[in-house]
């Protein structure tokens, strides 16, 4: 096992792999609740019931999404990442996908399963890195940007600070409401931990705050913590099912968009936390194509189970910085997954208003990338920018993807600029064009 994992090499030990891999788990964690408040949509009253997925299997679907996801990075690819259905491609598998453009769930699962498909074939032919040479670094932080201004504007609705307003679209909420000062004590609690660096913050921020909710009455007390494994039967395999509705124009802008995000995220993931643990070797990373692979295929597995794109996570970076450096520490961290199979009882506790601090924070950590933006080139700008604001202003992560890929072409050739334009985003110019006239008609 030593020797597989490579510990004399790494200079680790099971102790600090172990700790590695549960610092991890505690830092990302809150996937486990937050993915099936956000794939049920139970923050938007009034909605028939045959739009929301059930939080039960999807918490299951979840959990050993998370579990198989890391322990085949940990074996395969041997490395400290560990994987779960990704915020913000959750976000917008419901709010953009089911709610926006009416596609039903089950026809969304089907994309989300095909374009796991496509990305294990792009990983093995090798065109994967090629596809994401061609989108210019300029669109891949506006984009990471406006998923994040996205997800933090989710998380202000569902906690009551942001709500309708029919005179100026939307407005500031009562702040006064029981539920609403909740959440804002969820978020100075989580802001808290954030600033003091707090392994796990954001879980312990949820956790906090669910407590404070029972104990003021706002949430109500679960009648037992530990419980049986709920039931995949209302999600398990409805992907397969619906195979044959996702050869259309609009779906296929989802699909590239479910593809797009999982691979800035995937990719960036990967040599972040690979470098924080000197793991880069010549500028490379070892085994790129076996990360890759688990990624992809943890997709495919998610799909199947019953839950929207399953991919690497930055929080990773907490087991590292714990001292984690092998795969072993993502096999601790599926395991540990597995073993809060047990604890579904405890979803009646975490209410929206008890995730949304969760949202917000998430959401700041990706608006980040706007500092790596060339905000002094406006040819470069306009794309950026329409990108970004579009997606909280649309609701929609899709159009502001769609928004970037159309102007970046136009603004670079009006510069002058036509060779640094790869032919694969004259593609996506044509696809997108495409997308708003179906989705028009």
């Amino acid at each position: 096992m030593k020797r597989y994992f490579q510990f004399e090499e790494l200079g680790t030990n099971y102790k600090k792999e172990f700790i590695g891999g549960l610092t991890t788990f505690l830092s990302m964690a809150y996937i486990l609740f937050v993915n099936p408040d956000i794939l049920s949509m139970s923050a938007i009253p009034d909605l028939p019931e045959e739009m929301r997925m059930n939080k039960e299997a999807v918490f299951t679907a979840t959990a050993i999404a998370a579990a198989l996801g890391s322990l085949l990075m940990g074996i395969i690819a041997r490395y400290p990442i560990a994987l779960a259905p990704g915020m913000g491609l959750n976000a917008f598998f419901s709010f953009t996908v089911v709610l926006g453009m009416g596609i039903p769930w089950q026809t969304a699962l089907s994309g989300v399963l095909v374009s796991g498909l496509i990305f294990i074939a792009l990983t093995l032919t090798g065109a994967r890195e090629k596809i994401i040479n061609a989108i210019p670094a300029q669109l891949k932080y506006a984009v990471a940007a406006g998923i994040g201004l996205f997800i933090a504007f989710v998380g202000l609705q569902n906690a009551g600070i942001i709500t309708n307003d029919d005179a100026v679209l939307v407005g500031l909420g009562d702040i006064t409401h029981g539920p609403t000062l909740l959440a804002i004590f969820g978020i100075i609690i989580t802001v808290i931990l954030m600033v003091k660096k707090v392994n796990a913050g954001i879980f312990i921020g949820m956790f906090v705050t669910a407590v404070v909710g029972v104990v003021f009455g706002l949430v109500e007390l679960p009648s037992q913590v530990v419980g049986a494994v709920p039931s995949l039967e209302p999600t398990f395999g409805v992907a397969f099912e619906n195979l044959d509705q996702v050869f259309t124009i609009k779906m296929i802008a989802v699909i590239l968009t479910f593809l797009f995000v999982d691979f800035f995220d995937t990719a960036g993931t990967l040599m972040a936390v690979a470098n924080q643990a000197n793991l880069i070797k010549d500028n490379k990373l070892p085994r790129a194509g076996k990360a890759l692979f688990a990624d992809s295929a943890a997709t495919v597995v998610g799909a199947t189970l019953g839950t929207s794109t399953t991919t690497s996570y930055i929080e990773s970076s907490a087991g590292v910085a714990a001292g984690a450096r092998s795969g072993f520490a993502s096999v601790v961290t599926g395991v540990l997954f597995l073993l809060a199979l047990f604890f579904s009882p405890l979803l009646g506790v975490v209410t929206p208003h008890v995730t949304a601090p969760a949202l917000i924070i998430v959401g700041v950590l990706m608006v980040s990338a706007l500092g790596k933006i060339e905000w002094d080139q406006f040819e470069v700008a306009v794309p950026a920018f329409l990108t970004i604001i579009t997606m909280p202003l649309a609701y929609s992560i899709a159009t502001g993807i769609a928004m970037g890929f159309i102007f970046y072409p136009i603004t670079m050739i009006m510069k002058g600029r036509t060779k640094e334009i790869h032919p694969i985003m004259y593609g996506m110019f044509v696809i997108f064009i495409l997308y708003f006239i179906f989705l028009a008609e």
